[in-house]
């Protein structure tokens, strides 16, 4: 039987300034960092849609793999709700990854202001800070090119259905090949939410150390 997982996100904290510090690069790296947090607002929204299409598909999938041959025609109708749900997801997969790349191109204009920070200890903080983030977003490209290949193989695998003469073992090979992928889009899943919490914990030791009040506001996720 095909493996699935209904994966989660880990979201950035949202932070708010309680008071400024003039146009300081530390203010200043603030405004970047919380505008990039927003420019990930879509990624989020995202997550919900992808979970519902995951879950209806695992249903459709036990219902397919539950009858015959000589229901073909049911196993059709299925497969093309199977490989729609699939083309949905795609699509918003590809609305999340633009909104990460918005959120990269902002937030990577805070790295000329972290060099003018004068406090050492601060501008160290920030460096730290920065070098996760960036892991991150290099951590989400892996993920986003991993969970595209497994919603390929996913789609490959109902379009299998449809062939009369599919042999069982073929059948069994490519639902291998599926399972093995999606068990790599956990891994690089794990590997983002891990660095989303790393770069949650930086950012807030950077505000502290650069004493930039701020309050922090609750996440639903």
């Amino acid at each position: 039987m095909i493996f699935k997982h209904v994966f989660g996100i880990i979201t950035l904290v949202t932070v708010l300034l309680l008071a400024g510090c003039g146009n300081s690069p530390e203010t200043q790296i603030y405004n970047h960092l919380e505008a990039a947090v927003q420019l990930e607002d879509n990624f989020q929204k995202q997550q919900d849609g992808i979970t519902k299409l995951e879950q209806e598909e695992q249903g459709l999938y036990k219902e397919i793999i539950e009858l015959g041959i000589e229901e073909m025609d049911k196993i059709q109708e299925l497969t093309n709700k199977a490989i729609a749900s699939i083309e949905e997801r795609s699509e918003k997969i590809k609305l999340e990854k633009e909104s990460l790349d918005a959120s990269r191109e902002e937030f990577e204009k805070s790295e000329d202001l972290i060099k003018e920070i004068k406090d050492e200890e601060v501008k160290e903080k920030a460096l730290s800070m920065y070098e996760a983030m960036i892991n991150r977003f290099e951590a989400y490209e892996t993920l986003n090119k991993t969970y595209n290949e497994s919603l390929t193989l996913e789609k490959e695998l109902y379009e299998k259905f449809l062939q009369e003469a599919l042999e069982e073992e073929e059948l069994q090979a490519h639902i291998e090949k599926v399972n093995l992928k999606y068990q790599e889009v956990i891994k690089a899943n794990d590997t983002f939410n891990k660095l989303t919490m790393d770069y949650n914990e930086l950012k807030k030791s950077f505000y502290e150390t650069a004493e930039i009040n701020v309050k922090y506001v609750e996440s639903d996720q």
